[in-house]
């Protein structure tokens, strides 16, 4: 990073003097995988049919920016999922998954500044549909997981299914979803905040008016203007107030 400022420990800014007012922005995105939750959902969902090493090591790779092409990427995450089941996407769901600390107090606080909320990942509706219900999200954008409808109804087939606005949510998607909500708004994108930690997230952030680091991937932390690197979400609001 280049003129950095470390706030307190494990919170780092550059590219402008902190504090800012959140009241001076329209809309928060955020990425969900390790952003708003703590697991990588592809991950866990891959070690029901005992694929999760191998699944990780993709991800982990694309997280980091090793793989340029998310969109093959998950393509290939996905293949390995074949089999695994809709009660065991429960089981990660309701076993596994939980929100990041702070993830909830930063949303109200959002909501009440006036700000809405956007979702974009590079997951699946069957887990950030249940996020956007529990967080009242009012976006959201994801990938739709294909299961089977006959001999083996309930299992995964292994690919995703394409979607009015496009096949897969990857990073070009989430920086033109941003843009269009902010569209839809009347805003500028940079009334906008864009939260994240893989390289899939710096799409968005390039366009937003403050992009932000979740104990995210090299790549993203020396990007991005502001950098939570130990703490919960809501530390952004000791730099938004």
């Amino acid at each position: 990073m280049t003129s950095q400022l470390e706030l307190s420990p494990g919170l780092v800014t550059q590219g402008f003097t902190p504090p800012l007012s959140l009241k001076d922005f329209k809309l928060i995105a955020f990425d969900m995988d390790s952003t708003l939750i703590n697991i990588e959902s592809v991950d866990e969902i891959a070690d029901a049919v005992g694929r999760k090493e191998e699944v990780a090591a993709i991800t982990e790779a694309a997280m980091r920016g090793e793989i340029t092409d998310y969109k093959e990427s998950l393509r290939r995450r996905v293949k390995l999922l074949r089999g695994v089941t809709v009660a065991d996407i429960e089981q990660v769901y309701t076993q596994r998954l939980q929100l990041n600390p702070g993830a909830a107090e930063l949303v109200a606080a959002c909501k009440a500044a006036g700000l809405k909320i956007l979702l974009v990942s590079g997951g699946f509706t069957v887990f950030t549909d249940r996020i956007r219900d529990q967080l009242g999200i009012d976006f959201t954008r994801s990938n739709v997981l294909e299961i089977e409808s006959g001999p083996n109804c309930g299992q995964l087939t292994g690919r995703m299914v394409d979607q009015p606005w496009g096949d897969i949510c990857d990073g070009e998607e989430k920086r033109k979803m941003l843009q269009e909500t902010c569209a839809q708004l009347g805003i500028s994108a940079k009334q906008a905040i864009a939260m994240g930690d893989g390289a899939n997230d710096l799409p968005m952030m390039a366009i937003a008016g403050l992009s932000v680091a979740y104990h995210a991937k090299p790549k993203v932390r020396e990007q991005a203007m502001v950098a939570i690197n130990s703490g919960g979400l809501d530390r952004l609001l000791e730099v938004v107030r």
